[in-house]
């Protein structure tokens, strides 16, 4: 703002404030320089466009909690079996997506909810995930069903079920969004 004075012979200088115009906002832009189109619409038609997919090809042992979506199409709830002659074989679990949207540009929020949550070296007791792909490792090419496949890889391959080695100090001082966190990749192994 610029304040300019005028003066008067007759009266005490008075102040009036002259407001330069703001500069519109820069709309954000993606890798390529391109603007990013983030209109609701945009990512509800993905969002829509996955769960139907999801629903009529699933990967194997995913199904969707249709209930769930009906009530909000961004936060979904999915089943996931452990895959026969695995550690997790026969033993069910679920997870929660939740979606922003900035969608697919943004990763969703992904954790493990329910009475069992899976023993393992990369899931925490409280369900959040350490999986790259959820953070640093995002791509808009990516989708629910490829972070089902993922995650159901990351099962299968575990070789033993215990928690990760810092489990009970970060749940008890992480954040509630698990994107939050500023993980640490350091074994693929597993």
């Amino acid at each position: 703002m610029l304040k300019l004075f005028k003066k008067s012979k007759d009266k005490i200088p008075k102040s009036e404030i002259i407001t330069e115009p703001k500069e519109p906002k820069t709309p954000p832009v993606s890798k390529c320089g391109k603007p990013l189109q983030l209109d609701n619409s945009r990512w509800e038609r993905r969002l829509h466009k996955e769960l139907m997919s999801l629903i009529k090809e699933p990967p194997p042992g995913v199904t969707v909690d249709t209930e769930s979506v009906q009530q909000n199409l961004s936060e979904w709830k999915l089943n996931i079996k452990g895959f026969e002659g695995t550690l997790y074989d026969g033993e069910d679990f679920q997870l929660l997506f939740k979606f922003n949207n900035k969608y697919p540009f943004d990763s969703p929020e992904v954790t493990f909810i329910g009475n069992n949550i899976p023993v393992h070296p990369h899931v925490y007791s409280n369900g959040h995930i350490c999986l790259s792909i959820l953070t640093e490792d995002w791509s808009p090419a990516l989708s629910v069903q490829s972070v089902c496949l993922s995650i159901a890889s990351m099962l299968s391959s575990c070789r033993e079920k215990k928690r990760p080695p810092d489990n009970a100090l970060y749940v008890k001082t992480c954040n509630k969004n698990p994107k939050k966190t500023k993980w640490w990749y350091h074994d693929d192994s597993v």
